[in-house]
């Protein structure tokens, strides 16, 4: 196979499997390659963007960092989706409680990202996107958090294009509207999927709550959100069956 060589990726045409799991810390894309995949194989570095691809229960998997925010997962699963043949992303990353009924180390599957950004403006729609994940990978990982015994939410996630927010009060909205959670990729990466036609999930673990105050360490989200990991790997095992 040929080298594909993008701004942001530089790797053979067949570097990556059919899905690819998306954390936003490099780090914990070393984790899940280091402790899940076998025979996983460094396949991309640019920027220290950590990309591997190796085999879980038999299945060519690969796990890559997308950094953090909504322009940064834009960019690497536009040229995944693009260019090299990914068909599924599912983004396996920490989330920000907004329902008092979600708790720390819950599990949320992201049915539709709500956002504040303006990603959609380039489509030049007359109108407001609904970005959704895609149905089959929605169902396999609900299937695999109920094996798992997780206890985890499905419903509403909110992208924000903020993590430091000057309004105190901007929560209180997506509160009201029943949204369970706040991240800053999902949106983007569900846009990205339907324009290409391809399949995008967001898995979240709960890291913190802005209800009650409770917090997850900068550790335990690196290393320990193993429960996520396994689902989403168990999804890219049986979507491809």
């Amino acid at each position: 196979m040929s080298l594909v060589t993008t701004p942001h990726i530089n790797a053979e045409a067949d570097a990556f499997g059919k899905t690819v799991l998306m954390p936003g810390d490099p780090l914990r894309s070393k984790f899940i390659a280091e402790n899940f995949l076998e025979n996983a194989t460094l396949v991309n570095n640019i920027r220290g963007i950590q990309g591997y691809t190796g085999t879980y229960k038999g299945t060519k998997v690969s796990v890559m960092a997308s950094g953090m925010g909504m322009p940064t997962i834009g960019i690497y699963s536009y040229e995944l989706f693009k260019f090299f043949g990914v068909e599924n992303i599912m983004r396996i990353g920490s989330t920000g409680a907004l329902q008092e009924k979600v708790h720390i180390r819950d599990i949320v599957i992201g049915m539709g990202a709500c956002t504040n950004s303006g990603y959609a403006a380039q489509y030049g729609l007359r109108g407001t996107f609904a970005p959704i994940a895609s149905y089959p990978l929605m169902r396999e990982a609900i299937l695999q958090s109920e094996a798992a015994g997780a206890v985890y939410h499905v419903g509403n996630v909110l992208s924000s294009d903020v993590f430091y927010n000057d309004n105190d009060d901007d929560n209180a909205g997506w509160q009201k509207m029943g949204v369970l959670c706040v991240e800053m990729e999902a949106a983007a990466l569900y846009m990205n999927a339907a324009r290409c036609g391809k399949n995008a999930l967001a898995i979240l673990t709960v890291s913190d709550s802005m209800v009650t105050g409770e917090q997850t360490t900068a550790q335990e989200r690196q290393s320990s959100f193993t429960q996520m990991m396994e689902i989403a790997l168990n999804t890219a095992v049986n979507i491809e069956k």
